[in-house]
């Protein structure tokens, strides 16, 4: 199914950096429950960041309320994902993953997204930010069936 990380599992990781891995293992899994239980109650996901078809105001996905629809909206509708992380930055409550999702879709369609999703946690290491910098253009431009 897929996360492919290359973290070395030895050492103690930021707790941002666990919050994201928690969250890709969560969304592969389609648990729904387990990805909301990630964020805090006041937490916000930009996905991507800025207005889209998933945000038309481009301001963000705000509680759990909204969090859970952005959900229903996008990742509910996916048949299965694989996450590559290519490289990790953490810094203070934050870590920056850039990276490609890889989503396959009803059909037998795959989009592979290029991005950088960066992470913020608090200290209970509860996500208070996802924000997620990708291009729709550029994703759409890989879909294809397979």
């Amino acid at each position: 199914m897929g996360i492919e990380v290359s973290w070395d599992t030895g050492v103690q990781q930021p707790p941002a950096r666990v919050a994201a891995y928690a969250s890709m293992t969560a969304v592969t899994a389609g648990d729904k429950d387990a990805w909301i239980a990630l964020f805090a109650p006041d937490a916000v996901v930009e996905d991507p960041v800025g207005p889209s078809m998933f945000d038309e105001q481009g301001k963000g996905h705000h509680g759990h309320e909204g969090i859970a629809a952005f959900w229903d909206l996008t990742i509910a509708n996916v048949e299965r994902f694989k996450f590559v992380i290519r490289d990790s930055f953490a810094a203070g409550s934050e870590v920056a993953n850039v990276g490609t999702i890889t989503t396959f879709l009803p059909g037998g369609y795959r989009v592979d997204t290029d991005g950088v999703f960066v992470y913020r946690v608090n200290e209970a290491g509860l996500v208070t930010s996802m924000r997620a910098f990708w291009e729709t253009e550029r994703a759409m431009a890989t879909a294809r069936q397979v």
